[in-house]
């Protein structure tokens, strides 16, 4: 069944941490695309993946995501380009420092592939509840 215009898309994507250090292990990343806030896609990190002990969600274009499947993109705190056939490289900066971690390509295209049969390419400003963002944005209840 596809994701339907009421639905989020989430997926679990498993990335690897690149460092000095020793090799890591896994880190479990859910991606998650939201129709209602329909340009952005986000990385949501567990607790046990951070500094702290919450979740850390990283929030950024989904267009970055698309460009950066097939070259180089980003100019800001998250870059993101290919590395190899398979594998898809994401760089996250902030002032805590910068993670490297690479992912699974086939499985960010899975992912995003969902993400645009929620909310075709081009139909964003359609799924954009212009109210709802707004009494957000301003911090008024309901909507």
């Amino acid at each position: 069944m596809s994701p339907s215009i009421e639905q989020s898309v989430e997926q679990s994507v498993t990335a690897r941490l690149i460092s000095d250090a020793a090799p890591s292990p896994g880190v479990p990343v859910i991606m998650r695309y939201v129709p209602a806030d329909p340009f952005a896609v986000r990385m949501v990190f567990p607790p046990e993946a951070c500094l702290g002990d919450t979740a850390v969600t990283w929030a950024f274009a989904r267009v970055l995501l698309d460009s950066g499947l097939r070259a180089p993109a980003g100019d800001g705190d998250v870059h993101i380009w290919p590395c190899g056939r398979v594998q898809t490289m994401v760089e996250l900066r902030s002032p805590d420092g910068v993670a490297l971690l690479q992912f699974p390509t086939a499985s960010l295209r899975r992912f995003l592939a969902d993400a645009y049969d929620a909310v075709p390419a081009g139909g964003e400003s359609a799924a954009l509840d212009i109210d709802r963002a707004l009494a957000a944005l301003l911090g008024e209840a309901g909507g």
